[in-house]
C-alpha cells in the first residue's frame, strides 16, 4: 500500500466515523427527543415500519456489517425480530442501544487498519470488501435517519432545524 494509498484509506473511514456518529446520531437523538413514547412506536399502515423499528435495524446492520463483518466479532443479527418488536422498549432504550452500537462501531473504525479495505469478507450471505461494507452500513444508515426524521417532523408538525442556514 502506497503512502497516498493510506491516506486515502484513512480520510474514507475517518468521513465513515464522522457520518455516523457526527451528522446521523445527532439527529436521531433529536428526533426521539421530540417523539412521545407512543410516536416511537407509530405506523401509519401495519406495512410500515415504526421509528422504534427502524433503530433496532440501524443497530442490527451496524452490528453485522461492521462490528462483525469488518471487526470480525460474532455475528449475532436476528433480522426479522428488529420489525416485528412493538412498543417493546421504551425511548431510552432505543437511544442507548443505538449509542452503544455506534461506540462499538467507531472502535472497530477506529482501530482497522486501512491496508485491509481491499480484504474480502461474507456479510449477509454477500461477499464484500471492507471498503464495501463500510460504505453499504453508512449509506443505508443516512437513508434511515432520512426516514426517521420524516417520521418525526410528520408526527410533530416541527421544523428540526438540523442546520442554521
Amino acid at each position: 500500500m502506497t503512502a497516498n494509498d493510506r491516506h486515502l484509506g484513512e480520510a474514507f473511514v475517518r468521513f465513515a466515523r464522522e457520518k455516523l456518529s457526527k451528522d446521523n446520531l445527532p439527529k436521531l437523538r433529536k428526533c426521539l427527543d421530540f417523539l412521545s413514547e407512543e410516536d416511537v412506536w407509530w405506523r401509519a399502515h401495519e406495512t410500515n415500519n415504526s421509528v422504534g423499528n427502524l433503530i433496532l435495524h440501524l443497530c442490527g446492520n451496524i452490528r453485522q456489517w461492521i462490528i462483525s463483518g469488518v471487526g470480525g466479532k460474532e455475528d449475532v443479527r436476528n433480522r426479522p425480530a428488529e420489525f416485528l418488536a412493538r412498543g417493546s422498549l421504551t425511548k431510552e432504550d432505543l437511544r442507548q442501544r443505538l449509542e452503544q452500537t455506534l461506540r462499538e462501531a467507531d472502535n472497530t473504525l477506529a482501530s482497522f487498519d486501512v491496508s485491509g479495505l481491499l480484504e474480502r469478507r461474507t456479510v449477509q450471505g454477500f461477499d464484500v470488501t471492507c471498503l464495501d461494507a463500510i460504505f453499504h452500513a453508512v449509506e443505508h444508515f443516512s437513508g434511515h435517519t432520512g426516514q426517521i426524521v420524516y417520521i418525526t417532523k410528520l408526527r410533530t408538525g416541527r421544523n428540526l432545524k438540523f442546520y442554521d442556514l
